[in-house]
């Protein structure tokens, strides 16, 4: 009984053994081709030690030659297990028998080993087509999620990084690697210095995530992907960003897109401090707004907002500590002054010309590039006597028709009110499912905006004409982006320009038509309708993302911009600042802007002569200041204005 119980405890310990084994052996295969290559390693040195030490102990050796000690033994099994072809040479069939097993032993192992590199580098290959390889850049601009957004905001990041060294620009989505590759390499184009990494991934994912190395990144750009509830992944992947366990200790700049504004407050909780948020459908409504009461407003955004222009920068600029504001204000010929940004990232933009700089403020300012912000206005040539005194405009009642429908419709009727005269009108026009029901419940502020609602198609010239058109003062026109896809709501928007056209065109008169696009490409082709403003919903958006990635104050920036409580951008006759009957200088505009109180940022001057190839309507923001230019009656000047 005892000895089966021994015997039986030793199967147990040799099951034991077994199983010990076979786990190890399992958990290196799933290791990977390093951990079964040292398997191998260790199995291949096993056998040439046990060779050895059979031929060192038995003393065999080749026919006629003298007997081997272990250490050279162990060299001739070693050079056998490599070669096979070593033992052809070897004499006495004692030692061939023992080189014959090494052999065929060596033959199994160098096998095994060809095999895991093959499937070794087959994984690689199969893991980098697949986009799941991990990024080792630093130093990198992260994209998470696909939209349509996304070749703009490559194609602004392309622009700025012109001056850097080896930038890199990694994207990750949920989509095949190869095609997010062949989609930005055909409507992209030139990258320049710029290299795109992509990844296929969740970005709401930790363990994805982790692929595009964040902790090393210099920005990260969370876009708002197509599909439904696009909010909550975004997010979700701030979440995930600000609370990974193994993220950085340094903040991250996070820019992310927002399209309803209800989840905006959400979005700020989860990502503190660290990031910025661009709400879609606030910016673009808003630049609607404006741009529909100021002819030509959507460029000077445009240009403030691309890099291939003038950007707004927020820097130290400690030679202004101890000046007041207005002081400051005209102390820069190349570039504009127009705020300050206290060390807790409060943006003051236009304060009182009085107001002393301290210490630690940073300047905001428009510049060409960060290199052209330079204090120096020793060329200052102001011609006090072309100033004129400011004259008071009295509000007046207006009449804006909007044709078309979409989510952003409540918004742009909600900041209109905000901005009319007592008295003024809004007639929505369009052939949405259950818009009369949604007009009867916008929101609006005050009393100074009544609402009226028409069901019509507007793509039909009989149903515009009887809206009579030209009796309005402002036509804006929307796409039906939630009803059609882009290329459809844009086409359609296309045939109520032409529409809109040829009804300005029999009545003799000029009709204020802005318009908005969905997509930029589309924009050229709108041209032919002659309206006065185009807001590209898309592009706005794709800038202001790039540009706060870049600048970790600019959504706040914008916000106090498009804020009818704070200072806004207006476009005024030049004729109300300085006498036109002469040439002038910039410097004698800014001049006379500052002593109502604005700050002027630039003008607008149409001429035929003049090319305008990045279709800004005239827009010159930041001209040099030094340059005296002859204005005409219809020209205006762009100024940061409270009122």
């Amino acid at each position: 009984m005892g000895i089966f119980l021994g015997v039986a405890g030793d199967m147990k310990k040799r099951d034991s053994l077994r199983t010990r084994l076979r786990y190890g052996f399992d958990k290196s295969m799933a290791a990977g081709p390093i951990a079964l290559i040292g398997w191998l390693a260790v199995a291949s040195l096993l056998i040439i030690i046990a060779a050895a030490a059979f031929l060192a102990v038995t003393r065999i050796a080749p026919e006629g030659g003298e007997p081997l000690n272990f250490f050279e033994a162990f060299w001739e099994s070693l050079m056998r297990t490599l070669d096979s072809g070593t033992m052809g040479g070897d004499t006495g069939w004692a030692f061939r028998l023992v080189m014959l097993f090494v052999t065929l032993a060596g033959i199994f192992v160098v096998s095994a080993l060809i095999g895991v590199l093959s499937a070794g580098v087959d994984s690689k290959l199969d893991e980098l087509r697949k986009g799941r390889s991990r990024v080792l850049e630093s130093d990198h601009t992260i994209i998470l999620n696909w939209s349509p957004s996304i070749f703009d905001v490559i194609s602004e990041l392309v622009i700025a990084n012109a001056s850097r060294r080896h930038p890199r620009i990694v994207v990750m989505a949920n989509m095949d690697k190869v095609a997010m590759e062949d989609e930005i390499a055909a409507k992209v184009g030139r990258l320049g210095n710029t290299r795109i990494i992509c990844r296929s991934g969740d970005p709401t994912d930790l363990y994805d995530l982790a692929i595009v190395n964040p902790q090393t990144s210099r920005s990260i750009i969370v876009l708002s992907p197509d599909g439904d509830d696009p909010d909550s992944q975004v997010i979700k992947t701030v979440l995930a960003l600000a609370n990974d366990p193994n993220r950085r200790t340094a903040p991250y700049n996070i820019a992310a897109e927002i399209r309803d504004g209800k989840n905006a407050e959400v979005a700020r909780v989860v990502g503190g401090a660290e990031v910025q948020l661009v709400l879609a459908d606030q910016l673009i409504s808003r630049i609607v707004v404006h741009s529909s009461r100021q002819s030509g407003l959507s460029g000077v955004y445009s240009e403030l907002l691309d890099f291939d222009g003038c950007e707004i920068y927020t820097t130290e600029q400690p030679d202004l500590t101890g000046k007041t504001f207005g002081e400051a204000v005209m102390a820069y010929e190349h570039c504009t002054l127009i705020g300050l940004c206290d060390q807790q990232g409060r943006v003051n933009l236009n304060p009182p010309s009085e107001l002393v700089i301290g210490k630690d403020t940073r300047a905001i300012i428009i510049a060409e590039d960060d290199a052209a912000i330079k204090l120096g206005s020793a060329g200052a040539k102001i011609d006090a006597a072309a100033i004129l005194r400011h004259q008071p405009i009295e509000a007046k009642p207006e009449r804006t028709l909007i044709l078309g429908w979409n989510r952003r419709g409540p918004i742009i009727t909600y900041e209109l009110s905000r901005y009319v005269a007592p008295g003024s009108i809004l007639t929505i026009a369009a052939d949405t499912p259950g818009l009369e029901q949604e007009v009867t419940g916008l929101p609006v502020v005050g009393d100074n905006l009544s609402v009226s609602c028409r069901i019509t198609d507007t793509s039909s010239s009989t149903a515009l004409a009887s809206l009579d058109v030209p009796s309005y003062d402002h036509v804006l026109v929307l796409g039906y982006s939630e009803t059609m896809a882009a290329q459809p709501a844009d086409t359609r928007t296309l045939v109520t320009l032409l529409h809109l056209r040829k009804i300005a065109d029999d009545a003799g008169t000029h009709i204020s038509i802005v318009s908005e696009m969905i997509d930029v490409r589309n924009r050229e082709l709108a041209a032919v309708t002659k309206a006065d403003d185009f807001v590209v919903s898309n592009r706005l958006v794709s800038l202001m993302l790039a540009q706060a990635s870049e600048n970790q104050h600019l959504a706040a920036i914008f916000d106090d911009l498009l804020d009818e409580e704070g200072s806004e951008i207006y476009m005024r006759p030049v004729g109300h600042y300085v006498a036109i009957d002469q040439p002038v200088t910039f410097w004698t505009i800014a001049e006379s802007a500052r002593l109502r109180g604005e700050i002027a940022i630039g003008h607008r001057r149409v001429r035929a002569a003049q090319s305008d190839e990045r279709a800004l309507g005239g827009v010159t923001v930041n001209p040099l200041k030094s340059q005296a230019l002859a204005y005409l009656p219809e020209d205006r000047v762009i100024v940061l204005a409270r009122d």
